[in-house]
Protein backbone atom coordinates (compact mmCIF):
# COMPACT_ATOMS: atom_id res chain seq x y z
CA UNK A 1 0.00 0.00 0.00
CA UNK A 2 1.01 3.65 -0.48
CA UNK A 3 2.15 6.43 1.79
CA UNK A 4 -0.36 9.22 1.23
CA UNK A 5 -0.34 12.88 2.23
CA UNK A 6 -3.87 13.67 3.38
CA UNK A 7 -4.64 17.31 2.75
CA UNK A 8 -7.44 19.38 4.22
CA UNK A 9 -10.74 20.09 2.50
CA UNK A 10 -12.38 23.24 1.17
CA UNK A 11 -11.81 26.28 3.37
CA UNK A 12 -13.88 28.81 1.45
CA UNK A 13 -17.26 27.14 1.50
CA UNK A 14 -16.75 25.96 5.06
CA UNK A 15 -16.17 29.57 6.12
CA UNK A 16 -19.26 30.75 4.25
CA UNK A 17 -21.41 28.09 5.92
CA UNK A 18 -20.07 28.80 9.40
CA UNK A 19 -20.16 32.59 9.16
CA UNK A 20 -23.89 32.64 8.48
CA UNK A 21 -23.45 35.73 6.34
CA UNK A 22 -24.50 36.42 2.80
CA UNK A 23 -21.72 35.64 0.32
CA UNK A 24 -19.81 38.50 -1.29
CA UNK A 25 -17.55 38.50 -4.37
CA UNK A 26 -14.61 38.38 -1.90
CA UNK A 27 -15.79 34.93 -0.77
CA UNK A 28 -13.55 33.50 1.97
CA UNK A 29 -11.41 36.64 2.07
CA UNK A 30 -14.33 38.66 3.41
CA UNK A 31 -14.97 36.16 6.19
CA UNK A 32 -11.28 36.16 7.14
CA UNK A 33 -11.19 39.95 7.21
CA UNK A 34 -14.22 40.07 9.53
CA UNK A 35 -13.57 37.00 11.72
CA UNK A 36 -9.98 35.73 11.32
CA UNK A 37 -10.22 33.25 14.18
CA UNK A 38 -12.95 31.40 12.30
CA UNK A 39 -10.28 30.46 9.75
CA UNK A 40 -8.21 28.92 12.53
CA UNK A 41 -11.14 26.91 13.82
CA UNK A 42 -11.74 25.41 10.36
CA UNK A 43 -8.06 24.48 10.14
CA UNK A 44 -8.36 22.89 13.59
CA UNK A 45 -11.28 20.76 12.48
CA UNK A 46 -9.48 19.55 9.37
CA UNK A 47 -6.42 18.58 11.40
CA UNK A 48 -8.68 16.80 13.92
CA UNK A 49 -10.26 14.92 10.99
CA UNK A 50 -6.86 13.51 10.03
CA UNK A 51 -5.42 16.06 7.59
CA UNK A 52 -1.66 16.46 7.68
CA UNK A 53 -1.47 19.56 5.51
CA UNK A 54 -3.30 22.89 5.74
CA UNK A 55 -3.73 25.19 2.78
CA UNK A 56 -3.58 28.84 3.84
CA UNK A 57 -6.71 30.85 3.15
CA UNK A 58 -4.91 32.99 0.57
CA UNK A 59 -6.60 31.63 -2.56
CA UNK A 60 -8.47 34.83 -3.42
CA UNK A 61 -6.19 37.39 -1.78
CA UNK A 62 -5.00 39.25 -4.87
CA UNK A 63 -4.69 43.00 -5.41
CA UNK A 64 -7.01 42.86 -8.42
CA UNK A 65 -9.73 41.12 -6.44
CA UNK A 66 -9.57 43.70 -3.65
CA UNK A 67 -10.06 46.70 -5.94
CA UNK A 68 -13.20 48.62 -4.99
CA UNK A 69 -13.88 46.58 -1.85
CA UNK A 70 -12.46 48.92 0.79
CA UNK A 71 -9.86 46.28 1.71
CA UNK A 72 -7.17 47.38 -0.73
CA UNK A 73 -4.88 48.56 2.09
CA UNK A 74 -5.19 45.20 3.88
CA UNK A 75 -3.64 43.13 1.10
CA UNK A 76 -0.41 42.26 2.93
CA UNK A 77 -2.17 41.92 6.28
CA UNK A 78 -4.68 39.43 4.87
CA UNK A 79 -1.91 37.30 3.39
CA UNK A 80 -0.07 37.29 6.73
CA UNK A 81 -3.28 36.38 8.54
CA UNK A 82 -3.89 33.45 6.21
CA UNK A 83 -0.48 32.02 7.06
CA UNK A 84 -0.54 32.71 10.80
CA UNK A 85 -3.95 31.07 11.17
CA UNK A 86 -2.73 27.97 9.32
CA UNK A 87 0.58 27.72 11.19
CA UNK A 88 -1.08 28.23 14.56
CA UNK A 89 -3.53 25.41 13.82
CA UNK A 90 -0.65 23.22 12.65
CA UNK A 91 1.15 23.86 15.92
CA UNK A 92 -1.97 23.10 17.94
CA UNK A 93 -2.29 19.83 16.05
CA UNK A 94 1.28 18.92 16.90
CA UNK A 95 2.64 18.88 13.37
CA UNK A 96 1.90 18.91 9.67
CA UNK A 97 2.68 21.10 6.69
CA UNK A 98 1.34 24.45 5.53
CA UNK A 99 0.89 25.36 1.87
CA UNK A 100 0.66 28.92 0.67
CA UNK A 101 -2.12 29.01 -1.93
CA UNK A 102 -1.96 30.93 -5.19
CA UNK A 103 -5.44 31.06 -6.68
CA UNK A 104 -6.23 32.50 -10.11
CA UNK A 105 -5.99 36.20 -10.78
CA UNK A 106 -9.27 38.01 -11.53
CA UNK A 107 -11.61 35.00 -11.36
CA UNK A 108 -11.82 31.23 -11.08
CA UNK A 109 -12.67 29.10 -14.14
CA UNK A 110 -12.19 32.14 -16.41
CA UNK A 111 -9.02 31.57 -18.42
CA UNK A 112 -10.28 34.19 -20.86
CA UNK A 113 -9.81 36.84 -18.15
CA UNK A 114 -6.36 35.75 -17.05
CA UNK A 115 -3.87 38.57 -17.69
CA UNK A 116 -0.85 38.15 -19.97
CA UNK A 117 2.37 36.81 -18.50
CA UNK A 118 4.12 40.18 -18.25
CA UNK A 119 1.36 41.34 -15.91
CA UNK A 120 0.54 38.05 -14.17
CA UNK A 121 3.99 36.78 -13.20
CA UNK A 122 4.92 39.82 -11.01
CA UNK A 123 1.51 39.70 -9.31
CA UNK A 124 1.87 36.02 -8.46
CA UNK A 125 5.48 36.57 -7.37
CA UNK A 126 4.46 39.31 -4.94
CA UNK A 127 1.91 37.03 -3.29
CA UNK A 128 4.36 34.11 -3.18
CA UNK A 129 7.06 36.18 -1.46
CA UNK A 130 4.60 37.45 1.14
CA UNK A 131 3.28 33.95 1.84
CA UNK A 132 6.67 32.24 2.00
CA UNK A 133 7.52 32.86 5.69
CA UNK A 134 5.86 30.06 7.61
CA UNK A 135 4.96 27.95 4.56
CA UNK A 136 6.49 24.67 3.48
CA UNK A 137 5.40 24.87 -0.16
CA UNK A 138 3.44 26.88 -2.69
CA UNK A 139 0.23 25.35 -4.08
CA UNK A 140 -0.83 26.85 -7.41
CA UNK A 141 -4.55 26.04 -7.48
CA UNK A 142 -7.38 25.85 -9.99
CA UNK A 143 -5.06 26.36 -12.96
CA UNK A 144 -7.43 26.57 -15.91
CA UNK A 145 -5.20 27.10 -18.95
CA UNK A 146 -1.68 26.60 -20.23
CA UNK A 147 -0.92 30.33 -20.07
CA UNK A 148 -2.19 30.38 -16.50
CA UNK A 149 0.13 27.46 -15.67
CA UNK A 150 3.19 29.19 -17.10
CA UNK A 151 2.47 32.47 -15.31
CA UNK A 152 1.63 31.11 -11.88
CA UNK A 153 4.62 28.79 -11.95
CA UNK A 154 6.86 31.69 -12.92
CA UNK A 155 5.54 33.72 -10.00
CA UNK A 156 5.49 30.91 -7.44
CA UNK A 157 9.22 30.37 -7.81
CA UNK A 158 9.78 33.71 -6.07
CA UNK A 159 8.96 32.03 -2.76
CA UNK A 160 12.01 29.79 -2.99
CA UNK A 161 9.88 26.83 -1.88
CA UNK A 162 8.69 23.60 -3.52
CA UNK A 163 5.84 24.24 -5.96
CA UNK A 164 2.75 22.08 -6.50
CA UNK A 165 0.76 22.72 -9.66
CA UNK A 166 -2.93 21.87 -9.52
CA UNK A 167 -5.24 22.00 -12.53
CA UNK A 168 -8.99 22.32 -12.84
CA UNK A 169 -10.48 20.20 -15.61
CA UNK A 170 -13.81 20.07 -17.38
CA UNK A 171 -16.39 18.20 -15.32
CA UNK A 172 -17.48 16.34 -18.44
CA UNK A 173 -13.96 15.55 -19.66
CA UNK A 174 -11.09 15.13 -17.22
CA UNK A 175 -8.56 15.12 -20.04
CA UNK A 176 -9.14 18.82 -20.80
CA UNK A 177 -8.50 22.00 -18.85
CA UNK A 178 -11.38 24.45 -18.33
CA UNK A 179 -9.89 26.37 -21.27
CA UNK A 180 -10.56 23.34 -23.48
CA UNK A 181 -6.83 22.74 -23.95
CA UNK A 182 -5.53 19.19 -23.46
CA UNK A 183 -4.24 18.52 -19.96
CA UNK A 184 -1.39 16.46 -21.40
CA UNK A 185 0.09 19.66 -22.86
CA UNK A 186 0.68 20.90 -19.30
CA UNK A 187 3.20 18.17 -18.58
CA UNK A 188 5.95 19.97 -20.48
CA UNK A 189 5.30 23.13 -18.45
CA UNK A 190 5.33 21.18 -15.19
CA UNK A 191 8.68 19.63 -16.06
CA UNK A 192 10.27 23.00 -15.25
CA UNK A 193 10.76 22.70 -11.50
CA UNK A 194 7.36 21.48 -10.27
CA UNK A 195 7.46 18.97 -7.40
CA UNK A 196 3.92 17.60 -7.63
CA UNK A 197 0.97 17.57 -10.04
CA UNK A 198 -2.65 17.62 -8.97
CA UNK A 199 -6.20 18.18 -10.14
CA UNK A 200 -8.56 20.23 -7.97
CA UNK A 201 -11.95 21.95 -7.97
CA UNK A 202 -13.38 19.55 -10.52
CA UNK A 203 -16.08 16.90 -10.27
CA UNK A 204 -14.75 13.75 -8.58
CA UNK A 205 -15.97 11.70 -11.54
CA UNK A 206 -13.60 13.65 -13.82
CA UNK A 207 -10.56 13.02 -11.65
CA UNK A 208 -9.56 9.49 -12.79
CA UNK A 209 -9.07 10.58 -16.40
CA UNK A 210 -6.96 13.52 -15.23
CA UNK A 211 -4.87 11.30 -12.97
CA UNK A 212 -4.18 8.97 -15.86
CA UNK A 213 -2.52 11.90 -17.62
CA UNK A 214 -0.75 13.40 -14.59
CA UNK A 215 0.74 10.00 -13.71
CA UNK A 216 2.83 10.23 -16.88
CA UNK A 217 4.61 13.31 -15.54
CA UNK A 218 7.00 11.27 -13.41
CA UNK A 219 6.13 13.29 -10.28
CA UNK A 220 4.02 12.67 -7.18
CA UNK A 221 0.41 13.33 -8.14
CA UNK A 222 -3.00 13.55 -6.58
CA UNK A 223 -6.42 15.15 -6.37
CA UNK A 224 -8.85 17.19 -4.33
CA UNK A 225 -12.26 17.44 -5.96
CA UNK A 226 -15.18 19.75 -5.29
CA UNK A 227 -18.74 18.99 -4.28
CA UNK A 228 -20.61 21.39 -6.56
CA UNK A 229 -23.39 20.18 -8.82
CA UNK A 230 -21.90 22.27 -11.65
CA UNK A 231 -20.10 25.51 -12.39
CA UNK A 232 -23.10 27.54 -13.53
CA UNK A 233 -23.19 30.30 -16.18
CA UNK A 234 -24.11 32.80 -13.44
CA UNK A 235 -20.87 32.04 -11.61
CA UNK A 236 -18.92 32.88 -14.76
CA UNK A 237 -20.25 36.45 -14.81
CA UNK A 238 -18.28 39.40 -13.44
CA UNK A 239 -17.85 39.49 -9.64
CA UNK A 240 -19.97 36.41 -8.92
CA UNK A 241 -20.91 35.11 -5.50
CA UNK A 242 -21.10 31.47 -4.47
CA UNK A 243 -24.85 31.59 -3.97
CA UNK A 244 -25.03 30.93 -7.72
CA UNK A 245 -23.56 27.47 -7.04
CA UNK A 246 -25.13 24.57 -5.20
CA UNK A 247 -23.74 21.59 -3.33
CA UNK A 248 -24.37 18.01 -4.34
CA UNK A 249 -26.55 16.00 -1.98
CA UNK A 250 -25.19 12.65 -3.13
CA UNK A 251 -21.56 13.38 -2.25
CA UNK A 252 -21.71 12.21 1.35
CA UNK A 253 -18.49 11.77 3.35
CA UNK A 254 -18.59 8.04 2.63
CA UNK A 255 -19.18 8.60 -1.09
CA UNK A 256 -16.26 11.01 -1.26
CA UNK A 257 -14.06 8.50 0.55
CA UNK A 258 -14.89 5.88 -2.09
CA UNK A 259 -13.70 8.26 -4.79
CA UNK A 260 -10.50 8.90 -2.83
CA UNK A 261 -9.85 5.17 -2.48
CA UNK A 262 -10.11 4.83 -6.25
CA UNK A 263 -7.65 7.68 -6.75
CA UNK A 264 -5.23 5.93 -4.41
CA UNK A 265 -5.64 2.73 -6.42
CA UNK A 266 -4.62 4.77 -9.49
CA UNK A 267 -1.42 5.82 -7.74
CA UNK A 268 -2.38 9.15 -6.20
CA UNK A 269 -0.34 9.93 -3.10
CA UNK A 270 -1.71 13.44 -2.47
CA UNK A 271 -5.39 13.43 -1.57
CA UNK A 272 -7.72 16.01 -0.05
CA UNK A 273 -10.84 18.01 -0.79
CA UNK A 274 -11.89 21.29 -2.39
CA UNK A 275 -15.11 23.32 -2.25
CA UNK A 276 -17.98 21.70 -0.30
CA UNK A 277 -15.67 18.96 1.02
CA UNK A 278 -15.69 19.49 4.77
CA UNK A 279 -14.04 17.97 7.83
CA UNK A 280 -16.50 15.04 7.85
CA UNK A 281 -15.42 14.13 4.31
CA UNK A 282 -11.75 14.27 5.27
CA UNK A 283 -12.41 12.16 8.38
CA UNK A 284 -14.20 9.52 6.31
CA UNK A 285 -11.39 9.57 3.77
CA UNK A 286 -8.80 9.17 6.51
CA UNK A 287 -10.62 6.15 7.92
CA UNK A 288 -11.10 4.55 4.51
CA UNK A 289 -7.50 4.99 3.42
CA UNK A 290 -6.19 3.66 6.72
CA UNK A 291 -8.54 0.68 6.61
CA UNK A 292 -7.27 -0.09 3.11
CA UNK A 293 -3.73 -0.28 4.45
CA UNK A 294 -2.39 3.07 3.32
CA UNK A 295 -0.06 5.07 5.59
CA UNK A 296 -1.05 8.71 6.07
CA UNK A 297 1.53 11.45 6.50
Amino acid sequence: MSTITLMDGGMGQELIHRSGRAPTPLWATQVMADTPDLVGSVHDDFFAAGARMAKANSYAVHRDRLVGTGLEDRFEDLLRTSVTQATAARDRAGGGRVAGCLGPLRASYRPDLHPPAQEAVPLYAEVARLLAPGCDLMACETVASLDHARSVLGGARAAGLPVWLSFTVMDSDGTRLRSGEPLVAALDIAADGVEALLVNCSAPEAVPAALGILSAGGLPFGAYANGFTAITPDFLKDKPTVDSLSARHDLTPEAYARHALHWADLGATLIGGCCEVGPAHIAATSRALTAAGHTLT
